[in-house]
């Protein structure tokens, strides 16, 4: 048996000419990233790019590190956004392997600003081959690049931080892929790389605590971006599969993680630390 019910005489919000934005003196101020500066790496394209617009219009000005020589053409429609904004987009191209020009960049970016309040560590490669048939040279790449690069770059940010003295927070794209086994998708040293970011942020937040340095992780699930669209092209069966491997029965899109980022970087977070935040649609609680 079913029962209908009716509902009627709802009241409802009265309407306003001023939108009801986060971040504002008397609307949920704890969210504003107003007058911080904050690295994001990873930033040219992609999801480190999504972020870095969430983090501008939540009033940060943010500088997009990227080894790409050019960032995605995009960037410059967000770069004029940020303007309209009242605050700044810039971008550095870089690898996170080459941590003497790292540190370079970084110090560089806090001597121009006059202060350094936090990171978006967001740089990662991803490679599918299975156990038998990766190479030592891969693999090594691999956590050059998602681990080592990650440290590197969070170790180059945190001096910064500590130099002006104001604390600030330190957030690392980790994965679902760092809990659990990817089912058909088989990508051990990746997955292995994901793990060992949970740990190392845990690790810092405790060393870097007395600082007043928060160190979080955000733990995906699977994004739909470009490069897994071209995934999908070479295995169509993915695309069916793996919405069926979590609770919401879809996949994620890189807006629904700016959220996180703005909350983790700002004081509505202010009390957390060495935590994971997995957004990955239930795919691990099942």
């Amino acid at each position: 048996m079913s029962v209908s019910i009716e509902v009627t005489d709802v009241p409802t919000a009265p309407k306003s000419d001023n939108p009801l934005l986060m971040g504002q003196k008397s609307r949920m101020p704890e969210f504003s990233l107003a007058g911080k500066v904050i690295i994001v790496s990873g930033g040219a394209r992609g999801l480190g790019l999504t972020q870095a617009e969430a983090l501008l219009e939540a009033g940060a000005k943010v500088y997009a590190l990227d080894r790409l020589s050019e960032p995605a053409p995009e960037f410059e429609q967000i770069q004029q956004k940020a303007k309209d904004l009242g605050t700044e987009l810039h971008y550095r191209s870089i690898d996170v392997r080459d941590t003497e020009l790292l540190n370079s960049v970084v110090e560089s970016i806090a001597n121009d600003e006059g202060r350094m309040d936090g990171l978006v560590a967001a740089a990662g490669i991803q490679q599918e081959t299975s156990a038998l048939e990766y190479s030592a040279k891969d693999s090594n790449t691999m956590f050059e690049v998602n681990v080592t690069g990650v440290f590197m770059t969070s170790q180059a940010v945190a001096k910064q931080i500590i130099r002006f003295g104001n604390g600030g927070s330190i957030v690392m794209i980790a994965s679902m892929s760092g809990t659990v086994v990817n089912r058909g998708l088989i990508c051990p040293a990746y997955n292995a790389s994901k793990a060992a970011v949970l740990q190392l942020a845990r690790n810092l937040a405790a060393e870097w605590g007395t600082y007043n340095i928060r160190v979080n992780t955000i733990s995906p699930g699977y994004i739909v971006t470009s490069m897994v669209e071209k995934l999908f092209v070479e295995f169509p069966e993915r695309r069916e599969q793996w919405p069926k491997e979590n609770m919401l029965g879809r996949l994620s899109r890189p807006e629904e993680y700016r959220g996180a980022a703005v909350f983790l970087l700002s004081d509505a977070s202010s009390f957390m630390t060495g935590s994971d935040l997995r957004m990955d649609g239930g795919h691990t609680a099942w």
